[in-house]
Parts: C-alpha cells; sequence; structure tokens
C-alpha cells in the first residue's frame, strides 16, 4: 500500500470513476486539492470567473452526454455558498454533479474562522449527499459513496467539503484495489409492465408520455422503437424534448401551459389513456388538474418511488428505471406484435397528424422593431438538425420552446424546474466542453444574458465557441407578462439612455461593447430580413476564432407570448398561422 495525501487519494478516484472534467476556482483552503490535480494530470480544469457560474459550467457538462459528470470546485465559505444555485439547478433536474469545496481546519470549525460556514447543513437539501469530512482516512468511502448515489436511482448532485488539514493529510491508499460500488437502479417486473400494456391497448387514444427520465436513462431510441411497435403518439416533457424526433411521425407535440404547442395540447385533450415515463408531472406541463386527468386513465413509470402519487394518484404505478421499463416494454410489445394482438391506432395517429399539420403559431412576421417569432423562425432555417440548444428561462425560452426544433435527444438543453436567470451562459460553455464537435447555439433574454455575462471570458480565454442568440426587448418580459393580472408594470423595464452608447436607442446596456470587452465577437441585428446573414456571419466568426459569439436582436418592447392557466384555454396573444407561408418552417404545415 503506498502512502499518500487524501487530495492525491481523491484525484486518482476521480479519474478512476471517469469524472475528469472541472470547473472552479482556487483558493486558499483547497489547494492542496489543486496542487494534487497538478501533479495527477488527468483532470482538466476550466477557470470560471464566477463559483456560481463554474456550478453551472459543471451541471452542462453533465448534461451534455450520457454518463457524463461534471465537478465544481471552490475554497471554503463563500464559494460553497455560490454553488447553492447550481446544486439546485442539478438536484430539481435529476443531474449528477459533484461539488468539492475546501474548508477551515477541523479544530476551527466551531470557533467562526475565517470563511468557515457549515457548507454541508446549507447544502443537504439540494443534494442526494453532503459532508464535511473529519477524518482523512474517511476520504475514498466518501468519494466511493458520493460516485454511486450519484448514479443510483434517480440521479443527483452531491458536495464533499474537505478541511485543509484532511486535505493534507497522508493515508495508506492503493488505487488498483478501488472499485467503483454498483449502482442500483429499480426495474420493473414483467407482471407489472403486461400490466401497464393491457391498459394502453384497451384505450382508443392512447398517448406515451416521455420525460426526462428517459434521456437521463439513455433510452431515447428504444422509446422511439416501442412507440413505432405500438403505433402511439409520443409527447415528450421539456425536459424529455428530443427524445422523439420533431419531425417523426409520432411526435405529437409539447403539452403545456408555457412550452407546448397548440396541437400538443389539443392532441392530448383528446386522449383517454396516458402512460408517463420518467416524468414528474409538473404544474407547467399540467396546469389545472382537474381539466389535465378528466376523462383518461394513467399508468406512470419512475425511478422514484415517492415520486408516484406526488401529484395525483395514477391508476397503476410502476417504480423502475426508465431505460428498463422500456426494454420490457419493448419486449412485451414484440410479442404481441408476433401474435397480431396489438390494436390498430391508425386512426388516431393520422388524427393526430392531421392537427399537427394545421395548429400552428405565426411566425413570419416583418415588424420592426423585430417580433420574437421572427428570430426562432430563421434560427430554424439557420442551424441544422444537428443543433444543441442550451436555454433557461423567460419568454425567449417559452416561445423558443414554442418554435424551435429538436431533433435528438440532449439537444435540447434546459433548467427546466429551477430556471435560474444567468444559467444559460456558463451551462453552454459546460455542454462546448462535454461535446466539443456539436454546434452549440444558447438562447437569452437580455436580463438572463446579463447574469452571469463575465463567464463570457471564459470562453475567450479556453477557446470554448457557441453562439449566444440574445433576444433583447429591454424588459423582464415574463414577469411584465405576468404582471398584466395585477394591472401594472413594476420595475420590470431595463430601458435607459446609455450615455456611451446612443446607438441602442433608449435599449440600455450596450451588450456588444460588453461582449466585445470580454473577449468574444458581437453582432447586433435590427431589421429581421438581416437575421440570415447574421446568422452565417456568427458561424463563421465562431469557426475562424474559436470563441463564444453573440448575436443580439433588437425585439419590439412588449410582446405576450402564449401562455394559460389550463391547457384547456391557452391565450393566443398573436396571429395565428393559416397557411404555410405563415409560419414556413412549421412542420407538416399545410397549404
Amino acid at each position: 500500500m503506498a502512502k499518500m495525501r487524501t487530495v492525491d487519494a481523491a484525484v486518482a478516484i476521480l479519474e478512476k470513476e471517469g469524472a475528469t472534467e472541472a470547473f472552479g476556482l482556487p483558493g486558499a483552503a483547497i489547494n492542496p486539492f489543486y496542487s494534487a490535480m497538478r501533479a495527477h494530470g488527468g483532470i482538466r480544469h476550466t477557470l470560471a470567473r464566477h463559483v456560481e457560474g463554474a456550478s453551472h459550467m459543471a451541471d452542462g457538462y453533465s448534461r451534455a452526454a450520457d454518463g457524463n459528470i461534471g465537478i465544481c470546485i471552490g475554497t471554503s465559505g463563500p464559494a460553497g455558498t455560490d454553488m447553492i444555485t447550481g446544486l439546485y439547478a442539478a438536484q430539481a433536474d435529476s443531474i449528477p454533479m459533484l461539488c468539492i469545496t475546501g474548508q477551515a481546519p477541523v479544530a476551527k470549525l466551531h470557533k467562526e474562522d475565517f470563511q468557515a460556514v457549515d457548507i454541508e447543513s446549507i447544502a443537504k437539501p439540494l443534494t442526494k449527499f453532503a459532508m464535511t469530512i473529519l477524518e482523512p482516512g474517511q476520504v475514498p468511502g466518501a468519494f466511493q459513496k458520493a460516485f454511486q448515489l450519484m448514479r443510483s436511482g434517480r440521479p443527483g448532485p452531491v458536495l464533499l467539503d474537505l478541511p485543509i488539514d484532511v486535505q493534507m493529510a497522508e493515508i495508506e491508499f492503493d488505487i488498483d484495489a478501488y472499485e467503483p460500488l454498483p449502482v442500483e437502479k429499480p426495474k420493473a417486473s414483467r407482471k407489472q409492465l403486461e400490466k401497464a400494456l393491457d391498459l394502453l391497448t384497451a384505450a382508443q387514444h392512447p398517448l406515451i408520455v416521455a420525460g426526462g427520465g428517459i434521456i437521463n436513462a439513455g433510452a431515447s431510441a428504444q422509446l422511439v422503437e416501442l412507440a413505432e411497435i405500438l403505433n402511439v403518439p409520443v409527447i415528450p416533457t421539456l425536459m424529455g424534448w428530443g427524445a422523439i424526433p420533431d419531425d417523426h411521425q409520432l411526435m405529437a407535440g409539447m403539452v403545456g401551459l408555457q412550452t407546448s404547442h397548440r396541437y400538443g395540447n389539443e392532441t392530448f385533450l383528446q386522449s383517454d389513456f396516458v402512460i408517463g415515463i420518467g416524468n414528474r408531472w409538473a404544474n407547467r406541463h399540467t396546469g389545472g388538474l382537474d381539466t389535465y386527468t378528466a376523462g383518461r386513465k394513467f399508468v406512470h413509470i419512475d425511478i422514484e418511488p415517492t415520486q408516484i402519487g406526488r401529484v395525483f394518484s395514477p391508476d397503476l404505478g410502476i417504480t423502475s428505471d426508465a431505460g428498463a421499463a422500456l426494454d420490457g416494454l419493448l419486449e412485451l410489445a414484440r410479442e404481441r406484435q408476433a401474435a397480431k394482438t396489438l390494436p390498430d391506432y391508425s386512426g388516431w395517429v393520422a388524427e393526430c397528424q392531421e392537427r399537427k399539420g394545421s395548429l400552428h403559431r405565426k411566425t413570419n412576421f416583418d415588424n420592426v422593431p423585430i417580433k420574437p417569432q421572427r428570430v426562432y423562425q430563421e434560427m430554424n432555417k439557420a442551424f441544422g438538425r444537428d443543433t444543441t440548444y442550451v436555454s433557461t428561462i423567460g419568454l425567449s425560452q417559452i416561445a423558443g420552446a414554442q418554435m424551435l426544433h429538436v431533433f435528438g435527444a440532449r439537444k435540447w438543453i434546459n433548467a427546466g424546474q429551477a430556471g435560474p436567470l444567468g444559467w444559460t451562459g456558463p451551462a453552454a460553455l459546460g455542454v462546448v466542453r462535454g461535446t466539443p464537435d456539436a454546434t452549440v447555439v444558447a438562447l437569452s433574454g437580455d436580463y438572463d444574458f446579463q447574469f452571469m455575462i463575465e463567464e463570457l471570458a471564459v470562453g475567450a480565454q479556453f477557446n470554448l465557441p457557441y453562439i449566444h442568440v440574445v433576444v433583447n426587448n429591454s424588459y423582464l418580459g415574463l414577469i411584465r407578462q405576468s404582471q398584466r393580472g395585477f394591472n401594472m408594470e413594476q420595475n420590470v423595464s431595463l430601458a435607459f439612455e446609455n450615455i456611451n452608447s446612443p446607438e441602442t436607442n433608449g435599449y440600455g446596456v450596450d451588450h456588444i461593447k460588453v461582449a466585445e470587452g470580454l473577449g468574444v465577437k458581437a453582432i447586433r441585428v435590427e431589421d429581421p430580413n438581416d437575421l440570415p446573414a447574421a446568422f452565417d456571419k456568427a458561424k463563421a466568426l465562431m469557426g475562424e476564432f474559436k470563441v463564444p459569439v453573440v448575436v443580439e436582436v433588437i425585439l419590439e418592447k412588449i410582446t405576450n407570448i402564449s401562455m394559460g392557466v389550463e391547457i384547456s384555454g391557452v391565450n393566443e396573444f398573436e396571429e395565428l398561422a393559416e397557411t404555410a407561408a405563415d409560419a414556413p418552417t412549421a412542420i407538416l404545415t399545410k397549404a
């Protein structure tokens, strides 16, 4: 057995567990860990400008590809508290992420030492496991347990807090004798899945609701195959978007109060049975439960047993990993297909396709200032099927989800449940680290963009190219729209006359100057007819300079995006598409 510092053992464990991508900021209380990473040489580290930004980079990296676990590293005190929003975003969306913090010496923890904070207690509600490691000999086991918990059951983040004297202590450790702990994932039984399939095939108008658990499980191909064998339409949730390509004949649209398609809501309201796999019945998806559940039976399959019945009681609940459940359902469906006992749902599918071919929102506006719908139309034209979109919150994200197209798993990266402003930019940098050959396009409103804008410099320093589309209406647009119910408009305008940039015409912050000052390229667009050339130029600049490229689009200040309080009553504030020319990039639009 070799004698080594605990931090050297920990870094060796990171490599053996396959977690070699770190984002963070060094500091006095975590410097021993940084010295171990330097000595080891196998952990790539990206220096962030803010620890919260580092946590979102690690989150984005984890979301970018199957099996990824991003690492966020910071010193003691405020570094740990800065990570809390990142932990919340990862925990809410079931994303594995490892946060490592430095800490004051063990003997000083109760003495209000400089930057000594009980980060274990603070982080526990937002993690699967949080631990301040007080004994050097516990370090290998704590890391071993952390990786097992991140990967087992419903995935999620963990935080390990390392007092500086624990980091410096020596222990006996042999990396060759270290083995990752087995990952524990529940698996549905054949009997359970037979009952689920019996309920589905007894229905006239069944639907599959595909949640983010399918993407977490890497099981999108199984979902598509199951839908094709059964010939049953699929409704992806926002977190499951991309599990079935948007242009697949069985992709029936998204359902919800905000990030939904008109045809998706209408199809759901015509259904009589729903099997949800790896989803959590989020309130922005369901709206009022009386409307959502009326007249239909439900099966709910989820990896977390306490998730079943949390929102409403299904007719049948099954605890299972989404991939294992889909594998089992596929086996049963193939057997029934061979026995010719599956119902014929071709008429139901044709109805869904008819709605998908006709119920669209208008996007083809020529207004100046630009209407946001036109931006997403031009993005659909400019960016191909392999594009990975990254977005967070706000009218930009809601309208983007209504009008953009996604064609594969992990090609829509979204902080769905937490929705923290500022997540988009650093998360996009993490996605670029995780998928360096992908075309990554981020989408932000101006306020989301201004949060964590300093992280653009990280993209410039480390050559992490992506395109960041910023739709600027100089408003907190989503909040302004929600304030309509209070007959007010309070503290939501970002507009001012910029004395240093009169060319911004009262829109306030000069994002072009800020972005260029941070070392990236930037383009401003004020006429919708200039959007195609701007996107082409952005792609060329990204390829030439290998840095982020900001495309700022100056929007009309007031736009109300489609939303409501019931899926049966979404308010449509703008014109609807009547012909293919009204929505030229909509999928299956009828002439």
